[in-house]
């Protein structure tokens, strides 16, 4: 059985798309929908929601399983949705994306099909329209950067299998959990299905797209402090054996981008020129709005951009 687990703060507006679109092929054949119940658990984890989180995904009847905590934080979200997930391969699924139950087929079925592979996710599309323009020159400029396309972060899905999540599960609560979790594999070991797609909705706005940028440099300063602070090729680090403590070492690069990236982009495509351009401006604007944060180790403050969540 395939689990799809759903952290959900505050996302009433927009889980609903993501369930209509996992639930949405479910057979005219009642003998038929009962069997395709058993292959996909779907666990939605409200954590500390003060909307209608719950309702909306427990209005989409018994094949969601609704768990509601207290605590408003994504990592217990994850911890309390493993506690009651009943199989692997296991998805972890943001609230704010667009799955289809076809697409998680196939990323079970890569990980079914090869031993070695212990985490996927998905095609990425990110759909421009309605965004401000520096938004959508940003835009195809990330797309486009190598670590951006061969990672697993920035889709809000990833697939792993039982090793896979035993890799992942000892992992601390940081911010920037897709990307430690991509990073905790290496690139045998974990692999982009573009047969499999998911809908990532980007914010609409500068002010927005500046708020996921700070929260990405502050993030992904935490991640880097973790490597900096684990021994280097310990257990959990790609291609080497869980230990009985799990995973103590993310042990490859960070996916910052770096001006060589940037350079070897503009050789290819030239007239990406002006995107190249707000990109570095949002990047200078994010390092230096993530600067307190860094300092201060603020590793829990979520800046959070509501034009993506616009239904």
């Amino acid at each position: 059985m395939t689990s799809i687990v759903i952290p959900a703060h505050n996302e009433g507006r927009v889980i609903g798309r993501l369930l209509d679109a996992l639930l949405a092929e479910a057979p005219a054949d009642p003998s038929a929908r009962a069997s395709a119940a058993e292959e996909t658990d779907i666990v939605v984890v409200c954590n500390g929601c003060t909307d209608d989180t719950a309702r909306v995904a427990g209005a989409r009847g018994p094949r969601v399983r609704v768990v509601e905590i207290p605590t408003p934080s994504k990592h217990t979200a994850l911890r309390v949705g493993d506690e009651h997930a009943r199989g692997f391969p296991r998805l972890y699924v943001d609230a704010d994306v667009v799955v289809g139950a076809a697409d998680v087929r196939e990323l079970a079925a890569a990980l079914a099909g090869s031993p070695d592979l212990l985490a996927a996710a998905p095609g990425r599309e990110v759909p421009l329209t309605g965004c401000a323009w520096p938004v959508r020159a940003y835009y195809r400029v990330w797309q486009r950067l190598p670590a951006v396309r061969e990672g697993l972060f920035g889709r809000g899905v990833i697939a792993v299998s039982e090793p896979g999540h035993a890799r992942i599960a000892a992992l601390p609560p940081l911010m920037a959990d897709d990307l430690a979790a991509s990073l905790a594999f290496g690139p045998g070991e974990r692999r982009v299905v573009e047969s499999a797609r998911v809908v990532v909705h980007p914010p609409r706005t500068w002010s927005d797209l500046v708020k996921r940028r700070i929260r990405a440099a502050t993030s992904s300063a935490e991640v880097e402090h973790y490597q900096a602070s684990r021994p280097a090729g310990g257990p959990g680090a790609p291609g080497v054996p869980d230990g009985p403590g799990g995973p103590e070492s993310l042990s490859v690069p960070s996916a910052r981008t770096s001006t060589a990236d940037l350079r070897a982009l503009l050789r290819t495509q030239p007239r990406l020129l002006p995107g190249v351009v707000v990109f570095v401006v949002a990047a200078l604007v994010a390092r230096r709005g993530s600067r307190k944060a860094i300092r201060n180790r603020d590793f829990s403050t979520w800046l959070r951009d509501e034009s993506s969540r616009q239904g």
